[in-house]
């Protein structure tokens, strides 16, 4: 897999209220497929440069963007812990109609079972984000990769009598393609994203011009966005972001509905 990003974002986060984020300025190119999920946005209204091609991601059944011919977004939210604001943030994508997927971990599927609840009453999607976020990449064993992500449906389970829809989402945005070939054979598809923004610090939080002016200025067809249900930002300006992308001429759809 061709790595092709120069300005490099990722963005993750940890379990329970460790944070864990990586920003290199620049990446050296590689063909092995493994490194940090990176996006470089170079024009306005245009989709970044991915360290993976569309078309070598789908290899392996994963994902970063849907249709960039079509104004339409996909909206994904990591939780890590509960903060407060995840009930805010339901509220506004019920307002809005907007589905999304909420990519949990083991601490917060296991503490907030009346918001997985919720979630999935209000037609939202919950994904697997493992269960102790480690660093997947760089587990070789696929009884360990699997114990990860099949802790995280249990719970799932014992909470909604459901199944749990097989999306996953790399803690950290770290991958190889063996780690993707293990996510696949287990019957996962992958999906990282192709916008976000820093929002995660809860002690720093962006203020809602800085937001603006990432989602605003970046937003593109097609982009699966990433959000985190732990920012008090995200949380109060949800509602008035969903409106002017719905301005912009932006719809939402499932992560199902990517072509």
């Amino acid at each position: 897999m061709v790595l092709l990003f120069a300005a490099a974002f990722l963005v993750g986060h940890g379990v329970g209220k460790t944070q864990e984020h990586f920003f290199p300025e620049t990446a050296a190119t590689s063909a092995s497929g493994e490194g940090n999920w990176g996006l470089s946005f170079q024009e306005e209204g245009k989709a970044p440069i991915a360290n993976a091609t569309a078309e070598d991601l789908k290899k392996f059944d994963a994902y970063y963007i849907g249709d960039s011919d079509e104004k339409v977004l996909y909206l994904t939210f990591d939780a890590g812990y509960e903060n407060g604001n995840t009930a805010l943030i339901l509220d506004a994508l019920k307002k809005h109609n907007a589905p999304a997927t909420f990519f949990v971990v083991g601490n917060f599927i296991s503490s907030e079972p009346d918001l997985v609840k919720r979630m999935t009453e209000e037609g939202h999607t919950v994904g697997n984000h493992t269960y102790h976020h480690p660093d997947m990449s760089q587990m070789a064993s696929k009884e360990d990769f699997q114990k990860e992500l099949g802790d995280v449906e249990t719970k799932y389970k014992e909470i909604t009598g459901q199944e749990m829809t097989k999306y996953y989402r790399p803690p950290q945005g770290k991958y190889s393609e063996t780690n993707l070939e293990m996510a696949k054979e287990l019957g996962y598809r992958t999906y990282f994203w192709s916008l976000a923004y820093v929002d995660w610090y809860q002690d720093n939080q962006p203020t809602k011009e800085e937001a603006f002016e990432k989602l605003l200025g970046r937003v593109h067809p097609g982009a699966i966005v990433l959000l985190h249900s732990t920012s008090k930002t995200n949380a109060e300006i949800l509602d008035e972001l969903l409106t002017k992308w719905e301005e912009m001429g932006y719809t939402f759809k499932t992560l199902a509905e990517i072509p």
